[in-house]
């Protein structure tokens, strides 16, 4: 096998010898204690398997060797010595790469700069490599198998493929620690073969490894010590060899588990479900089975075979090209998952996070959302009836919680399943489509989720069960259908079927397992070959009209020309110019208002800032007249990086949300700028020539303030784009969560971004003041909705994580051109805020159907 990507001899230690570990580590949130005198080792050249139940401490161990949590007694020891992480950031700079359970990735940015943020190359300037970024990326996402190009936006990629993205990511650290968090939980067969191959080539170069899972076959694969952890406590630290499964598993739970899979014997009823000659194209293809009530049918095959989008068919959230689905006899066409409840059918999908559970709402809130209809009287929810909807099926499952209105996401992974379990009970299904029930839980939770299925085929539930877990298929299904690539390759009884005929189905392979992996040579940094090529991708041309600027110019082209023709003014001179320069004005504010928007937030007191900037900049040009223009210049820029600080401030540090904050510094910084003005106007003749000069001067015939925009946004771009901090403020907005994970100090820049939003907006309010030369307390009034709806409109997502200046610029363009067009063919001015507002409608519908698409598995097309 060739080599992978490792740490350099030189920070290797000897085989054998303890790199990082717990030193009888404890770790308490508030009155719940979630580790307790915890001490063990990693070692170079050895993986260590951490066993638990869920919330029996693994995830506090592995945020405790990340920098994640602080221990509050004990400590992290590195080589020997104490060490105090104040934040991963510090544990990565000392050579710890963690794959995170649930990754965190940020989809709005591409494989490469998911790979290499926080340690991107730097090139001229100290701006991002790209070439040698993308090149080292191709490399080793060749390396873990992931079949996409490095500029792929991840939020393309399929589940598993994301992970995939987290494995490479860690590789390119060249980590002397190596620490995996359920890294296989959405990885099909062949996946976890890869890495396999890649854990097996790291422990020869002496890497130091640890692997939390539950998967027990995975655990004693890849395993040379099991460490477990009970409750909060180290139950002991034992050589693999010397551990049996028994053991460990009544090491886990203190008592012996008699059997994951309970014992049943299938009675058959009548065809619940009937599907002929299925096809959806691209996806799946002439697919007929049934399913009998009382029985449990199988769905096998590798991640992306085809099985997950079979399921999203059969619920309405897709549609097929061709075949018939039969309920119960009764042809039906499902156009939506209600129309396919209303048949009784329910879908648990395989991620829970993303699509089956709303992680801030309550317990209660989360399990009866399929059902709230039933729980209202006269429209409004009744709170006992909520309860009495879902309360039994949360107490069969035996969920652990302190009370129904406790935040979802507070649970641990396992009874997060169980409340999507009773939400979809709750809906009284005829047929239950299971995807991945128990990707990720513990082995007492399997055995509990095992139990109730198999208590809902008693009952008649007709179910089809989807999982990567072949020893879950066998020991549940009463039939397993094998599919491969889209197509159905092999039909099993339950009862007669092994694990190798039903992978031989799966891969095409001979053997009982996938053939071994040969892993291609990941050379040292900047010694990757520039042909390393992934898989093709789009043309120019393709990927030129599918971006959102192609359309704001078809928009703006869609005015332009009608407009023309009925008043030929709207190409005049006169006009172009007064639009240029009112466009410059704009863009510039727009840039201002992306910046805190990339971050999840928003501005509503820029319009104010400006008004506040350009009387301050104006007042003091005109009781110092022999000022330079500059001054006057950094009056404004001063009085705008104060007002964004103060926004900045209060937001990251009072934590409180940016719409309330700067709705009431909008009313603040209005009001402060009426008493300075305190009904006074200054106007053209009351400031110097060289203070109006600065906008209406032209050089090369172009207006200056044209000129300074463009120059403005250049930086902005530049910044964003170029700049590893720059790609860091994406993060921040894309995944807030992942952006903490690595230590990106998410605070700062968030705080950073209001401060420059704000000196920006200043640095306008003095263009504006020179500009229009009369100023007073009423500048910009209102502008804020015309500011947003360009931002909006240019692309950049309220959600955060995405947009660009093109965009803005862009999108600034389309509303002057529309106002502009409007004004030509003399519509009623009072209607240009009705037409902003159904402008941002549209471009939110817009994003929220890019983003939709973006969640079907694969993410649309590639």
């Amino acid at each position: 096998m060739d080599a992978v990507a490792g740490p350099p001899p030189s920070r290797l230690a000897a085989s054998g010898t303890a790199v990082i570990g717990l030193a009888h580590a404890g770790k308490r949130f508030g009155g719940t204690v979630a580790l307790t005198d915890a001490s063990f080792d990693l070692r170079a050249g050895e993986v260590v398997a951490l066993l638990g139940e869920n919330g029996a401490g693994k995830s506090t161990c592995v945020k405790l060797l990340a920098g994640v949590y602080r221990p509050d007694s004990g400590a992290v020891t590195l080589d020997g010595k104490p060490v105090d992480w104040r934040s991963p950031l510090d544990a990565r700079r000392h050579g710890i790469a963690v794959i995170h359970q649930h990754p965190g990735l940020f989809a709005d940015l591409t494989v490469a700069e998911n790979v290499f943020l926080g340690h991107m190359p730097r090139g001229f300037l100290g701006g991002v490599d790209q070439a040698r970024m993308e090149r080292e990326t191709a490399a080793l996402i060749e390396v873990v198998g992931l079949g996409c190009r490095p500029d792929d936006r991840l939020d393309r990629l399929r589940t598993s493929e994301q992970q995939l993205v987290e494995i490479a990511r860690a590789l390119s650290m060249r980590a002397r620690v190596l620490i995996m968090d359920e890294p296989t939980a959405s990885l099909s067969q062949r996946e976890v073969e890869r890495l396999f191959a890649v854990v097996a080539d790291l422990r020869a170069r002496g890497v130091a490894m640890m692997f939390v899972g539950h998967r027990m076959d995975e655990i004693y694969r890849v395993a040379d010590r099991i460490a477990v952890l009970r409750d909060g406590h180290l139950v002991g630290v034992e050589a693999a060899r010397d551990l049996d499964r028994d053991k460990a598993v009544r090491m886990m739970i203190g008592r012996t588990l008699s059997s994951i899979f309970p014992a049943r014997e299938a009675v058959r009823g009548e065809v619940a479900l009937d599907v002929r000659s299925l096809s959806r194209e691209g996806e799946f293809g002439d697919i007929s089975f049934q399913v009998r009530r009382g029985e449990i049918l199988g769905l096998g095959g590798l991640v992306g075979s085809g099985r997950t989008e079979i399921a999203r068919a059969l619920f309405g959230i897709t549609q097929p090209d061709a075949g018939e689905i039969l309920v119960e006899g009764t042809p039906r066409r499902f156009a939506s998952p209600d129309e396919a409840m209303a048949a009784r059918i329910a879908y648990v999908s395989e991620d829970r996070l993303g699509q089956s559970l709303v992680m801030d709402f309550s317990i209660l809130s989360n399990a009866v959302l399929p059902v709230i209809g039933q729980a209202t009287i006269a429209g409004m929810v009744w709170r006992p009836r909520e309860v009495a909807l879902v309360g039994p099926h949360l107490e069969r499952l035996r969920l652990k919680f302190r009370s129904f209105d406790q935040a979802v996401k507070t649970l641990s992974g396992g009874n997060q399943q169980k409340v999507v379990l009773s939400k979809w009970l709750a809906t009284d299904p005829k047929i239950l489509i299971l995807d991945e029930p128990t990707q990720g839980i513990d082995v007492r939770t399997k055995a509990e989720v095992h139990a109730m299925i198999a208590e809902l085929a008693r009952q008649g539930l007709a179910i089809i069960l989807i999982s990567s877990e072949l020893p879950e298929l066998l020991g549940m299904c009463d039939r397993i259908l094998v599919l491969r690539e889209g197509r159905m390759t092999a039909e099993f009884d339950g009862g007669d079927v092994d694990q190798e005929r039903v992978i031989r189905a799966a891969t095409d392979a001979d053997g009982t397992a996938p053939p071994p992996v040969a892993l291609p040579a990941v050379p040292e940094a900047g010694l990757l070959p520039t042909g390393t090529a992934a898989r093709g991708g789009p043309s120019f041309l393709r990927r030129l009209v599918a971006r959102r600027e192609a359309g704001l110019v078809a928009a703006i082209a869609a005015v332009v020309i009608p407009v023309s023709v009925l008043n030929p003014r709207m190409l005049g001179a006169a006009n172009l110019d007064a639009l240029a320069m009112d466009a410059g004005l704009l863009m510039i504010v727009a840039a201002a208002q992306m910046l805190v928007m990339l971050t999840r937030n928003i501005d509503l007191s820029v319009a104010s800032v400006i008004g506040l900037a350009a009387y301050g900049s104006a007042s003091f040009m005109h009781e110092h007249p022999s000022m330079p223009v500059v001054a006057g210049v950094a009056v404004a820029c001063l009085i705008g990086f104060a007002a964004g600080l103060l926004n900045g401030a209060v937001v990251t540090l009072g934590r409180v949300p940016s719409i309330v904050v700067t709705l009431g510094t909008l009313a603040v910084f209005r009001g402060a700028n009426s008493l300075w003005a305190g009904g006074r106007q200054i106007s053209a003749d009351q400031v110097s020539q060289a203070w109006l000069d600065m906008t209406s001067a032209r050089f090369a015939g172009v207006p200056a303030v044209i000129l300074i925009a463009i120059a403005a946004l250049a930086v902005v771009a530049w910044f964003l784009r170029r700049l590893p901090l720059g790609r860091e403020l994406y993060a921040v907005g894309s995944n807030p969560e992942g952006a903490a994970l690595m230590g990106i100090r998410s605070r700062w820049l968030v705080l950073g971004a209001f401060a420059v939003a704000g000196l920006l907006a200043g640095f306008d309010g003095a263009l504006w003041a020179s500009r229009y030369a009369t100023v007073d307390a009423r500048v910009a009034s209102g502008f804020e909705l015309t500011v947003i709806a360009a931002v909006v409109v240019g692309g950049v997502a309220l959600r955060g994580g995405a947009g660009t200046v093109p965009g803005i610029v862009l999108g600034a363009l389309t509303l002057l051109v529309i106002r502009n067009g409007l004004t030509l063919v003399r519509v009623d001015p009072l209607w240009l805020d009705g037409v902003y507002g159904l402008i941002i409608l549209m471009a939110i519908g817009i994003d929220a159907a890019v983003a939709h698409r973006a969640r079907l598995p694969g993410g649309g097309a590639r």
